[in-house]
């Protein structure tokens, strides 16, 4: 597929303030809403026009750009809920082949997304049957769950056996139908059926069964849960992202300082790090609930969540000490709203939290925040968490527009050459100021002064919408929330484009 000659279709529109905005091709605006999906609602667009919008895509792109689309989000990006809808929704428009089942054998990684393509595909494909869970299940679905269930064991299918799941995994056995391997393997499918499954060591199941015993003082209840959590640090079998996750409650139930050390040095270990493949805004959450403990052990967390950032930084590339960046933060109103109802991670959030990884790679480098104005914040670079919450504070500073016109003419007012200008943004930019100016016009006023400068759009929350043309070779689109757009950011240095990554996909 030739994506240039796809990126110059762009037509003219209008953005959701107004502004002259341009579209994008079918191929790179489903892109971009997919890995900047929550699958709740954003500022502009609620949770069911961003699913409606993502199906009516899939329907004018080629089914095998959807299925690599779905193996590359699940597999690169590491997100796991919209890469089942993409499966649901080319269920729905492609067959006579087994494409889709090859992408559902490749996406399905844990034996809870079993589970959770089918109610993803309950949820699209509601059942005009009262009785019935689901409408008729797509057999390419089914057959790409009969391979995932063979992959999996007693310990994985167990972890993930759950009441209060809607298609529980009983249910899903009936619903595919797996044929066993071997009589092992029937064995364990009979347990799934008989509800056999034997209780997996996990944090959840241990600290639920502690919450179910009776204690004769809060002191007694209080120690029983700092020793359980003692017992699952020491028994290696604490994830990664349930350390993350559960900093705060260790440190308040008061967990010794001799296993909090154990803790930080996982924390740090850089080959956790790579093998975990959190998202960067997870570190930041964890340094965040941080702040509000009151402990001697916090520091020496807040310095392994920096170590572990670090490590998942070390691999961004393109930034010698001659290349000059400069790292443009959207913090306008739109900007504010939380990815997810439970989260407390806003996408300004996440555009600091990329920038600050990137600014941890550059020596020449400028920082800063825009909305109403725009804003340079000067500080070292070293400290990543530290350098993001900083940045984060500053955010009422500025105002809640979207004047991204003013980074550009800054550059010009102060007659500053760049190599690398790079805006973390949801692209809704205007002119709040009335004058009409425009950050396209603002640019080609720029590549005047500096003809050799390249522009980076971040799109951090995928609206399908672009403040300027695509087609000249210094100008170009990077969307998602993981660290993993630095990989796409240095196949673009190498002439390649956004998409060509996914395109090289195996399914």
């Amino acid at each position: 597929m030739n994506y240039n000659a796809k990126l110059k279709e762009m037509t003219t529109k209008k953005n959701y303030e107004g502004a002259k905005a341009y579209a994008m091709a079918p191929e790179l605006e489903l892109y971009t809403a997919v890995v900047t999906a929550s699958l709740s609602d954003t500022f502009y667009e609620k949770q069911d026009e961003r699913t409606d919008r993502i199906a009516q895509l899939i329907g004018k792109v080629s089914p095998e750009f959807v299925a690599r689309l779905a193996v590359y989000t699940r597999t690169v990006m590491h997100l796991r809920s919209i890469p089942l809808l993409l499966l649901v929704e080319l269920a729905k428009v492609h067959n006579g082949d087994n494409l889709v089942a090859r992408a559902v054998e490749k996406t399905v990684l844990r034996a809870d997304e079993i589970m959770e393509l089918l109610m993803c595909y309950q949820w699209r494909n509601p059942s005009s049957d009262p009785r019935k869970k689901l409408g008729k299940l797509s057999r390419q679905i089914q057959n790409g769950l009969q391979r995932a269930f063979n992959r999996f064991d007693e310990y994985q299918f167990a972890k993930y056996d759950r009441d209060n799941l809607e298609v529980k995994l009983r249910d899903a056995l009936f619903l595919v139908h797996p044929k066993a391997k071997d009589e092992q393997q029937q064995a364990l499918f009979d347990k799934i059926v008989n509800r056999e499954l034997e209780v997996p060591y996990t944090w959840e199941t241990e600290l639920s069964a502690l919450g179910q015993q009776q204690f004769d003082t809060e002191e007694l209840k209080q120690a029983a849960f700092r020793e359980k959590w003692e017992e699952l640090i020491n028994s290696g079998k604490l994830g990664y992202m349930a350390l993350m996750r559960n900093l705060r409650n260790m440190l308040q139930i008061g967990v010794s300082p001799a296993e909090m050390q154990v803790v930080a040095g996982r924390l740090a270990d850089a080959e956790q790090v790579a093998h975990s493949r959190q998202l960067p805004f997870r570190y930041l959450a964890a340094y965040r609930e941080l702040e509000k403990v009151n402990s001697a052990n916090v520091a020496e967390l807040m310095n392994a969540l920096e170590t572990a950032v670090k490590h998942s930084a070390a691999n961004i590339d393109g930034f010698d000490e001659n290349t000059r960046v400069l790292l443009a933060c959207d913090v306008s109103g739109s900007m504010s709203t939380p990815i997810s109802p439970r989260s407390s991670v806003r996408n300004y959030d996440i555009g600091i939290m990329l920038a600050m990884l990137l600014r941890n790679r550059c020596k020449q480098v400028v920082s800063g925040i825009f909305g109403n104005e725009w804003k340079v914040v000067n500080m070292p670079s070293d400290n990543i968490l530290m350098a993001t919450r900083h940045m984060e504070s500053l955010c009422n500073s500025v105002g809640y527009s979207t004047n991204g016109y003013k980074v550009i003419d800054w550059l010009i007012e102060n007659n500053m050459v760049i190599d690398k200008v790079m805006m973390f943004t949801d692209m809704q930019m205007w002119d709040s100021t009335g004058r009409y100016k425009n950050f396209e016009n603002s640019w080609k006023k720029y590549k005047k002064m500096a003809p050799h400068a390249k522009l980076y759009l971040f799109d951090l929350v995928g609206y399908g919408q672009l403040p300027m043309r695509l087609t000249k070779p210094d100008v170009y689109l990077i969307a998602g929330w993981s660290d993993r757009v630095f990989d796409v950011l240095s196949s673009i240095d190498k002439g390649e484009d956004a998409l060509v990554a996914i395109n090289s996909i195996d399914v």
